[in-house]
């Protein structure tokens, strides 16, 4: 069997401008004409193929972006988002309705927590956050009212990796549909391919990669991307999050780069990682023979692209990881920033930003410290030369040398 490669997808697409431009044309409108009253009602009902009616409906750019997407997580279709909770919101309201239940990794991004949490609550949807690798745990959640397993193949911000292929197995024989956010890991890992029903990105991140523009993708079946825009029950028709058609043709066009960008961050991140587990400092990276995910990671990645961009680093406390995230930004080693896949470095302390909707007793309960740094590397050509200019500013800071004295 051939190999998947998700770089070959894309590539293989091919799209031509209204007037022959190697860019295809971007449709600015918000509205769209017909000819015949007949064929307006047929694309209202779905039956035009070919036909656009109104933009919150689809526009040529986002289905343009949208087959390029699907193509890459290897799934028949994919409906384009305004930003990644857009998405994330969307597949959960189309799966549950009051009443229902969620067995949820407890290691996901913040807002994605919150929404669990505090909204769906409202809804009367429950979600357990439990180990989503303890397979004994995540059976024992299970129960008649349990519609779907969420997990992040690479988890925001612990770098868990989620045993794609057992867990899989498990939502199945249950009947169940695995939701998979595979933001942190674009090219790295395809989650279709191990058992993934959904697929959701945030496209703000590394798909994107210039930190310019907020998007969301949802990869599943034509089947479930048809309910998702139905005009009678579907969510992202419903609900309106919409991408902007501008958006779409800007992120279309980056993800063409997407494969090259990748490695780059891939091995910048492995060489880091490397040089500062050697240095006695507490680093989290899944490309690294000491993380407890990479027996996994290595079992699911796609070949070629290295273990991703994303890398954490324990400073010790909050104050400590403050003051050292403020002097790499003064020595231009990156920006203090929530966010990733920019082309600079990004760093962030995620317990106070982009997991603070977590209660402060959960984050420590799931390994998230205080003084927990979350990098998203960038794409230093000399990285060595990143590497020593960030120890510097750890060995100014104290924080290499209190870990040395911890060792």
């Amino acid at each position: 069997m051939e190999k998947f490669n998700p770089a070959d997808k894309i590539q293989d697409m091919q799209y031509f401008g209204e007037f022959g431009g190697v860019n295809p044309s971007i449709s600015d409108s918000s509205t769209y004409t017909f000819l015949s009253a007949k064929t307006m009602f047929d694309t209202f009902e779905g039956n035009a193929d070919g036909c656009y009616l109104y933009s919150r409906h689809a526009t040529p750019s986002n289905l343009y972006l949208g087959q390029a997407l699907a193509a890459m997580e290897n799934t028949e279709a994919a409906n384009v988002t305004a930003s990644g909770m857009g998405a994330i919101t969307s597949v959960l309201l189309q799966l549950c309705k009051s009443g229902d239940e969620i067995v949820s990794s407890r290691t996901v991004y913040g807002g994605t927590y919150a929404f669990m949490k505090n909204f769906l609550s409202k809804l009367g949807i429950a979600t357990k956050f439990i180990d989503i690798n303890n397979l004994r745990e995540l059976e024992n959640s299970i129960t008649p009212k349990t519609r779907l397993i969420y997990c992040e193949s690479v988890s925001n911000p612990l770098l868990e990796v989620a045993n794609l292929p057992a867990i899989s197995k498990v939502a199945h024989r249950h009947h169940l549909k695995l939701v998979v956010d595979n933001t942190f890991s674009p090219m790295v890992v395809t989650p279709a391919n191990h058992g993934a029903d959904v697929v959701v990105h945030s496209l703000t991140k590394f798909i994107n990669g210039s930190s310019d523009t907020v998007g969301g993708v949802i990869c599943s079946s034509q089947e479930f991307i048809n309910e998702l825009r139905s005009v009678n029950d579907g969510a992202c028709m419903l609900l309106g999050p919409t991408m902007d058609s501008f958006r779409a043709s800007g992120i279309l066009k980056n993800l063409r780069t997407l494969h090259v960008r990748i490695k780059q961050h891939s091995v910048n991140a492995l060489y880091l990682a490397e040089k500062f587990e050697k240095d006695g400092l507490r680093v989290l990276y899944p490309g690294l023979k000491s993380h407890r995910s990479h027996e996994i990671i290595s079992g699911i990645r796609n070949t070629g692209y290295g273990f991703g961009g994303m890398m954490t680093l324990d400073a010790g406390t909050l104050d400590k990881a403050n003051e050292l995230m403020e002097m790499m930004q003064k020595e231009n080693l990156g920006y203090l920033a929530v966010s990733l896949g920019f082309y600079k470095t990004l760093f962030s302390a995620p317990g106070s930003s982009t997991s603070s909707e977590i209660p402060i007793e959960e984050q420590k309960e799931m390994g998230l410290s205080d003084g927990m740094i979350r990098f998203s590397i960038g794409l230093d050509e000399d990285i060595d030369r990143t590497y020593r200019k960030m120890k510097m500013c750890m060995e100014k800071t104290g924080v290499l040398n209190a870990a040395l004295r911890v060792a």
